[in-house]
């Protein structure tokens, strides 16, 4: 039978969420643990998505094919007391054999935390920005991200995909007490998207240096799009801010 897990995890000591030679990834991590709680050295998972080094999820999910006479009701309990504190399963529900935790995914969300202050606590949690940012420039640039285009501009060179063209139907700031969170969600992403957008969006909303080289206006936003070339938009924000936070399914309850 076919499982989805739904879990969560701090990204700071892991490669990444793909198994690769020579490193720790969030995947090997939990096929690890799988294997010895169910006493099957051929069992593999597959992820919504690939989450880059550094970045954490407070929702991923995969999928794995087990034994029918597995018991489900003390399998999130017992997963958990073998996976590294890092990583949490959340629930564990029995869904349709062709569901597929990656190709069957029709939305997926991203947050990005920014800290406008220092502080010593969760350092490795969120991105701090001490420059003054004007948030609703950045959310009037943000609007020119909305629908459906080739997103070239603000994905990593020599990614292996057949298009570039995603579909965004959130891109927006939301202010808080610490800074800012960055709220993005759209039908795919491609290799660095976010982290690119978030930062050339820093690039407009950096208000206190009006004569800053590299500063982007909010309409700049839909010429960088239409150049497809990455080197037209501003820099990568480190990993350490962004979160998997939702991916979604059709007629499937989250």
């Amino acid at each position: 039978m076919r499982l989805f897990v739904y879990i969560s995890y701090n990204g700071t000591h892991y490669h990444g969420w793909q198994i690769q030679d020579n490193a720790i990834s969030v995947q090997q991590e939990i096929t690890k643990s799988l294997q010895v709680l169910l006493k099957d050295k051929t069992i593999s998972i597959v992820g919504s998505g690939r989450t880059d080094t550094g970045v954490h999820a407070t929702q991923q999910v995969f999928h794995v094919d087990v034994s029918d006479k597995t018991d489900i009701e003390n399998l999130t309990f017992r997963l958990n007391s073998l996976m590294s504190n890092d990583i949490v399963a959340h629930k564990i529900i029995r869904v349709n054999n062709e569901l597929h935790a990656r190709f069957d995914a029709i939305s997926r969300s991203y947050e990005y935390h920014l800290h406008s202050y220092r502080t010593p606590f969760g350092k490795d949690e969120y991105y701090y920005h001490p420059i003054p940012l004007d948030f609703e420039l950045m959310n009037e640039a943000a609007t020119f991200l909305l629908g459906k285009h080739d997103f070239q501009s603000f994905s990593k060179v020599k990614t292996e995909v057949n298009n570039f063209v995603c579909d965004i139907t959130r891109a927006e700031w939301v202010t808080n007490d610490n800074g800012a969170i960055f709220h993005i969600s759209a039908n795919r992403f491609l290799r660095g998207m976010v982290r690119a957008i978030v930062g050339t969006l820093l690039q407009v909303g950096e208000a206190c240096l009006p004569a800053k080289p590299g500063k982007i206006t909010p309409a700049e936003i839909k010429n960088i799009i239409e150049k497809k070339d990455r080197n037209v938009a501003g820099r990568a924000v480190p990993a350490k801010g962004l979160y998997l936070c939702k991916v979604e399914y059709p007629n499937f309850n989250n």
